[in-house]
């Protein structure tokens, strides 16, 4: 079978106005002889009556003391609402629709109530009916557990559901469709003249999802790679074909598109705090200390450097005060900086070449940006900046690196 997966997010479902686009979009794919699987977010965000969010203020306001299983047994009914939704809308266009909830799609995932993992996918159920000619509704950002009990992928999760059944089906391509025309190189709340990307590599995605890009989940096209499922992200009022997401040698591959850039896109976030320890001498087990301390705490740590004198690490603004309550009570005197901000350089096409972190160096000391730390991998050129700095820095890059041509 030719098997097209698309996937609609809240803001896609929120309204009748932007439901009847979902609508034009399934019926251009029926049109182009797909047998399709439609996954769905719940409706809207945030205080509009059946988004994830709403349900879990509801908790907050009824004694906040729901327990796991009984959380993610609440969480799915946004989703559930969602696909009966829809699927009336296609009934009364004369368009046959089933809907399947994520355990009935046969997702079956660990038992990590609020975060589960998908461990595999019996799609039988799914192929059955696509057979028959139904278009099939799935609940996103939902499984079962062995044991029959509803579990919630976490945050993106409906991306990941998409992905999931897109390599369990063996799809053509997987559609995430989103409220913004694809990925771009910026965000464009930071960057008027931030472009729309034609085509970009998984690597690519996934580093620009992990360091502030958030248009699709860095889980989802993890999946997707690893069964070499193209997706595009486009947006659900238009007819534009957003973002091709693939492999490298597909791209090249393809003749139309030509790819000579080193830097792909900027990504940022914000809300992080710079901790720097020092060792005294004759201590040689600081690191061990250190990390075997955060993460017996739970705390998150990123942007790590470690050398001999000591480590250099961030953590969650939110978290600061309790990191350090931790190391002082080790014995350390930490110094840090709050309110900084993660500036991200991205681009396949810069592993190897000369120069670049010289230009990210010049952009920023013409603005006057002092850089408090910095880190590179294969793909990405990380550094970090002062809070304040973020918007001037993100700017900077992509005029350096002519990202808005």
């Amino acid at each position: 079978m030719k098997i097209l997966v698309q996937k609609f997010g809240g803001t896609s479902l929120s309204n009748a106005e932007a439901r009847a686009q979902v609508i034009e979009h399934i019926e251009a794919a029926i049109e182009q002889e797909y047998k399709l699987v439609v996954v769905v977010s719940a409706m809207g965000r945030k205080g509009e009556p059946y988004a994830t969010d709403t349900l879990l203020d509801f908790i907050h306001q009824n004694g906040n003391q729901l327990p796991p299983r009984e959380k993610d047994m609440l969480m799915c009914c946004g989703e559930i609402i969602s696909a009966a939704t829809l699927c009336s809308l296609l009934c009364a266009k004369g368009i046959p629709a089933s809907v399947l909830t994520g355990a009935q799609a046969g997702i079956i995932t660990n038992n990590d109530f609020g975060n589960a993992q998908i461990v595999s996918i019996k799609p039988a159920r799914i192929l059955e009916l696509l057979e028959a000619g139904q278009v099939v509704i799935v609940t996103g950002f939902q499984g079962q557990t062995k044991t029959n009990d509803y579990t919630t992928l976490g945050r993106g999760g409906s991306d990941t559901t998409a992905t999931a059944l897109g390599a369990a089906l063996k799809a053509e391509i997987v559609d995430i469709f989103t409220d913004v025309d694809g990925i771009l190189t910026a965000d464009p709340r930071i960057v008027e003249d931030a472009r729309r990307l034609s085509v970009v590599s998984y690597s690519e995605i996934c580093n620009m999802a992990h360091h502030g890009a958030k248009v699709i989940h860095p889980r989802a096209v993890e999946v997707a790679m690893n069964a070499s499922i193209p997706i595009r992200v486009r947006s659900t009022f238009s007819k534009d074909p957003g973002t091709l997401v693939t492999h490298p040698d597909a791209i090249s591959q393809d003749r139309n598109v030509i790819q000579d850039r080193f830097v792909t896109g900027i990504a940022s976030f914000s809300n992080t705090s710079q901790i720097q320890v020092a060792a005294g001498e004759g201590v040689y087990d600081l690191q061990l200390q250190v990390f075997k301390a955060m993460a017996q705490h739970h705390i998150s740590v990123d942007f790590i450097n470690v050398n001999p004198s000591g480590v250099v690490y961030t953590v969650y603004d939110h978290e600061l005060d309790r990191a350090v309550r931790i190391l002082n009570e080790l014995g350390y005197k930490p110094q840090c900086t709050s309110n900084c901000a993660k500036v991200s350089i991205i681009g396949g096409g810069m592993n190897g070449v000369p120069g670049i972190m010289a230009q990210i160096v010049e952009a920023l000391t013409e603005e006057d940006i002092s850089i408090l730390q910095s880190a590179d991998s294969n793909t990405t050129i990380w550094v970090l900046v002062q809070g304040i700095d973020m918007v001037k820095a993100v700017r900077a890059l992509h005029r350096k690196f002519e990202l808005h041509r």
